[in-house]
């Protein structure tokens, strides 16, 4: 008595498909995880470079954290809020000379990052043209991004002595500008030497981001805007701002946080003590915690400013979002 066996399992039996069928889903689970196995290393990096030290900030905030509890800050007493209430105390020396510090970040900011985007925007227009020796001018305007933060602001510290300094001799000797050679690093006028050490260092990558944003502009835009005798102006009003909205935008909110955020610039060329007409935030929180040594003051002024830019980047974010929906539609 012979038996028959049906096609399909016949068909099944023989099949290379289904023999290998089980066998492809864990060769797909190791495609799929490898990528997340190769990111582990530096998601365990960041959480140990940043996330760690941000958490133990937030809980110094809480402690009458002084230099007699260096040695083991665990045992610092809690002290609830008096750190924040203090840090928001207006009336208090504390917390005026902290919103004194904030203005003048706020300040500085803003227009080391208007100044910034401005020459950089300009630099990247005036670079689309083809001339002899372009190449060459885009290397010289990235030497101040390339060069390191320590080497640069060091050189402007020699720049900006009142004795012997080149912008004196320059602006006094040279072209009589002023009365007398000034005081550049105390002062009223380390403002302005904080300022152009930071436009300096800063517009570069500006010219750079937005040069990048300008090659994915059609140049047929261009030529149809001549062709109905747009000029170079109304050029760059209707096309090249327009298309380099979302460039400007991500740059904006970069350059903010850098700027805001920024310590070496004014550590460097001030030293640990900033004049007050320069005291920005970054070197204010260090001086109150590792000149006056109270660290439970200084970690909250930290996590203070750290809810501040979340704050304004989100708001940003919002802003900008709502804006692109609304140009949409």
């Amino acid at each position: 008595m012979t038996t028959t066996v049906p096609p399909e399992a016949a068909v099944r039996k023989s099949s290379p498909g289904a023999a290998s069928g089980p066998r492809r889903r864990p060769g797909r689970i190791r495609r799929i995880g490898l990528p997340y196995l190769l990111l582990l290393p530096a998601l365990l990096l960041e959480l140990l470079v940043h996330l760690v030290p941000m958490v133990i900030g937030i809980v110094m905030s809480f402690k009458e954290l002084t230099q007699f509890y260096i040695r083991d800050w665990t045992t610092a007493p809690w002290n609830a809020l008096d750190n924040y209430e203090m840090s928001v105390d207006l009336n208090a020396p504390v917390g005026e000379a902290l919103l004194h510090s904030f203005l003048v970040t706020i300040a500085f900011t803003l227009l080391s990052v208007g100044l910034c985007w401005l020459i950089g925007t300009a630099a990247a227009i005036y670079m689309q043209d083809t001339f002899r020796g372009r190449g060459l001018l885009r290397a010289l305007f990235l030497v101040p991004y390339a060069l390191p933060v320590y080497t640069a602001v060091i050189t402007w510290v020699f720049m900006f002595q009142h004795d012997n300094g080149l912008v004196n001799h320059v602006l006094h000797d040279q072209l009589g500008l002023t009365d007398k050679p000034s005081f550049w690093l105390i002062g009223d006028n380390s403002f302005i030497a904080l300022l152009t050490v930071s436009v300096w260092k800063g517009w570069p990558f500006a010219f750079l981001i937005v040069m990048a944003g300008l090659q994915n502009i059609p140049k047929e835009l261009y030529e149809a805007a001549a062709l109905d005798g747009a000029g170079m102006w109304q050029q760059i009003r209707r096309i090249t701002l327009p298309s380099l909205r979302p460039v400007n935008q991500v740059l904006v909110l970069v350059l903010f946080l850098w700027t805001f955020n920024d310590f070496n610039t004014p550590y460097v060329l001030f030293g640990k003590t900033a004049p007050e007409a320069a005291d920005l935030i970054s070197v204010h929180i260090y001086q109150a915690s590792f000149v006056t040594w109270n660290f439970g003051t200084g970690s909250a002024m930290s996590v203070l400013l750290l809810l501040f830019l979340l704050l304004v980047t989100g708001a940003y974010l919002w802003l900008t979002s709502r804006g692109r929906r609304t140009a949409d539609v």
